[in-house]
């Protein structure tokens, strides 16, 4: 799910990339005497005394103490980010050094997709989860999850292999990438029994196998273009589901969107065979009270409301997921963005420690 862990950041154009801010600037407009334009023009003013052309220079004793604020908050995120990424990746190494050229096989996608660009962005933490309460609604993969999976647990092993098939497919080589397809195909021959309704399933159902697939692309497009660090173009937005096609089909499922306007056709096809029974209440209640370690529960507290307040409200009734309409935009949603920028600059800061 977290492709944060399993990557190095691409660049200080994905969101939480912390660039050294230069000099604080303001602007202000400059009058306009005769013979200027219409058109309003702005100068430079630096908010430095009049006569100081640069910054001012601390004393002895400040200097020391900024140091020694900057050495702590240091040692914070270093110890934040190597918690956050075991949590994610679990001791997984990086698929990718993203900070570097890339070279030989640029893999499935490559770094000009727009499928780099959504899954290297911190909203994926929150996408995550939504994907995993969206896919509990289809009663017979969520009969395959119940009968087969430990997620209860071992929640933490879970998480791992999910976010290292998410890396591996998306930033590494063709070869990893069909590796992670090979692993996940021989591990759902054995994902087979009776739903309690009665129906048989497979995990390897080409059906299944696409439902689970658009869910998750779904649910990474809409959380990206909510919490996301730049918003997609509808352009980009139809080349980023063209482009996750490739994983449907390398997974064997049936016909894949192609655009946001065929996946919205494809999710709402699909809409009479979703309900939540219980084994869906089960996992969605579970999955809002998931019992990770105490460090991560403050940041999950924000995490998993943001997920549920991107879900339709017919799905959350039926999962009996509690959400107040005012709080989402007001509190949620300001609390969600903060956190990823947080949690994003943790994370790169591990990556920066372990690379020096």
């Amino acid at each position: 799910m977290r492709v944060s862990a399993g990557i190095r950041p691409a660049s200080p154009t994905a969101v939480g990339q912390v660039v050294t801010p230069t000099p604080p600037h303001r602007w202000a407009p400059v009058n306009h005497h005769r013979g200027n334009s219409p058109d309003r023009r702005f100068r430079d003013v630096r908010p430095y005394p009049q006569g100081m052309t640069t910054e001012p220079t601390l004393s002895p004793g400040l200097t020391t103490v900024a140091e020694a604020i900057g050495s702590a908050l240091g040692e914070v995120r270093l110890r934040l980010g190597r918690e956050l990424r075991t949590l994610i990746a679990g001791d997984n190494p990086p698929v990718r050094d993203l900070t570097k050229p890339i070279e030989g096989d640029p893999g499935l996608f490559g770094p000009d997709s727009v499928t780099w660009r959504v899954h290297s962005d911190g909203s994926m933490l929150i996408a995550g989860v939504r994907a995993l309460l969206l896919q509990t609604m289809h009663p017979l993969a969520m009969a395959g999850v119940a009968d087969h999976s430990d997620y209860k647990r071992h929640p933490l092993d879970r998480l791992a292999n999910t976010s290292q098939f998410v890396a591996a497919t998306t930033f590494g080589t063709t070869e990893q990438a069909e590796a992670a397809f090979a692993l996940v195909t021989r591990v759902h021959q054995r994902v087979v029994g009776t739903a309690p309704d009665g129906r048989e399933y497979s995990a390897n159902d080409p059906h299944l196998l696409s439902w689970v697939h658009h869910a998750e692309v779904d649910s990474f497009l809409r959380t990206y273009q909510r919490y996301g660090a730049t918003k997609l173009s509808a352009h980009e937005a139809d080349r980023y589901v063209d482009e996750m096609a490739v994983i449907n089909d390398n997974l064997g499922g049936e016909y894949a969107a192609h655009s946001v306007a065929e996946l919205d056709e494809w999710m709402h096809a699909i809409r009479p065979e979703l309900q939540a029974g219980q084994q869906a209440r089960d996992a969605a209640r579970w999955l809002m009270l998931a019992p990770l370690p105490l460090a991560a529960r403050p940041a999950y507290g924000v995490i998993a409301p943001a997920a549920v307040g991107l879900l339709p409200t017919w799905m959350r009734e039926e999962l009996k997921l509690p959400l107040v309409p005012a709080l989402d935009p007001l509190i949620v949603q300001p609390a969600a963005r903060a956190l990823i920028r947080t949690l994003t600059w943790a994370i790169e800061g591990a990556f920066e420690a372990d690379a020096a």
